[in-house]
């Protein structure tokens, strides 16, 4: 898939009028999950934009009490009825976990594919191992969705996203706000004249292959997540912030 380097996480949205600025200010990726609570309020956003939907990528994904084989369609579908669309343009298998199965989860999103009713299968949350177990399954990987900031990062996953050149969709790229207290990031920030947030995001969006999706409710936030994509750290900046002492993840199984 062919991915904007910034898009929108919307967890926690729970305003339509987010979603819509969000839109208006230049978004086209947005990103949300049957366990977020809020795909009426995205679709909300979205009918209310002027954009076409043709030009929105819209992710969402299937819980984990929605991954045996004979809930996967109905799931599917109680989601696209939520978001008001006929389709989404991927949907993802939000982890490895609850009633998944490789062997008839990922056959019965297959499924869903061919009917049409998304355009594209993802994955989430996966390990490198459950990856490989997957391609046996599905036509391919079309993004693999995981936490990827400077506080916590996996090389393993940005190596298999790069050698089968699909995206890895970064959420929580500013580590839930810790990066900004992080002294490498406040350092590099001071040097550019910018914010942490700026360095964070642009950090993330300098690998190959990897895009992200922050969460951001202010327009002057929203703009300011878009603009960061273009700053250009160079390399030994990159490498500071890559030998950060990583911490635990924010979002563990």
């Amino acid at each position: 898939m062919d991915l904007p380097p910034v898009g929108l996480g919307t967890m926690g949205i729970e305003d339509e009028a987010v979603v819509r600025t969000a839109i208006d200010c230049g978004y086209r990726h947005l990103d949300t999950a049957q366990i977020y609570d809020n795909e009426s309020t995205v679709g909300a956003g979205i009918a209310a934009a002027d954009t076409d939907r043709a030009d929105l990528t819209v992710a969402t994904k299937l819980w984990i009490d929605a991954l045996e084989a004979t809930a996967v369609r109905p799931a599917t579908e109680a989601s696209l009825d939520r978001l008001g669309l006929d389709a989404v343009d991927l949907l993802y298998v939000h982890r490895p976990r609850g009633d998944y199965d490789p062997e008839t989860t990922l056959p019965a999103v297959e499924a869903v594919r061919e009917a049409g009713l998304t355009a594209h299968v993802g994955l989430s949350n996966f390990d490198p191992d459950q990856l490989v177990v997957a391609r046996e399954f599905l036509d391919k990987i079309a993004a693999h969705q995981v936490e990827f900031h400077p506080l916590f990062w996996r090389e393993s996953l940005l190596t298999d996203a790069q050698k089968h050149d699909y995206p890895l969709v970064a959420y929580a790229p500013l580590a839930g706000g810790r990066v900004f207290e992080e002294p490498t990031i406040l350092n590099i920030a001071a040097q550019h004249e910018t914010t942490p947030a700026a360095v964070s995001i642009a950090w993330v969006t300098s690998y190959e292959n990897v895009v992200t999706i922050p969460k951001a409710s202010s327009q002057s936030h929203l703009e300011a997540n878009l603009a960061a994509a273009d700053l250009e750290l160079t390399d030994a900046e990159i490498a500071r912030i890559e030998a950060i002492e990583r911490e635990e993840e924010l979002f563990p199984e």
